[in-house]
């Protein structure tokens, strides 16, 4: 497992993918090396786009960038936690 400098956010594979910076993308997650958000990529296929698609019109991005977005999505809302009232 290894760990960005930038975030506590560690990635089980052996590539540091997804970063956070104060000063990249407003703070927000993003993709490292590029000013693309993970919610930009969430956001494109909810909205339907297929993953040819994005890589198509991002042509930087790769499949494991937008593999990457959505297994830090899944981390994240698997770490939610609702109270119970």
């Amino acid at each position: 497992m290894s760990t960005n400098i930038y975030t506590n956010y560690c990635f089980r594979d052996s590539h540091d993918i997804i970063i956070i910076e104060p000063g990249k993308c407003s703070g927000k997650p993003c993709i490292w090396g590029m000013r693309i958000a993970v919610y930009d990529i969430l956001e494109y296929l909810a909205g339907g786009m297929t993953e040819a698609e994005i890589m198509k019109d991002f042509s930087e991005l790769t499949s494991a960038d937008i593999k990457a977005c959505l297994a830090f999505a899944a981390d994240r809302e698997k770490k939610l936690f609702v109270a119970s009232l």
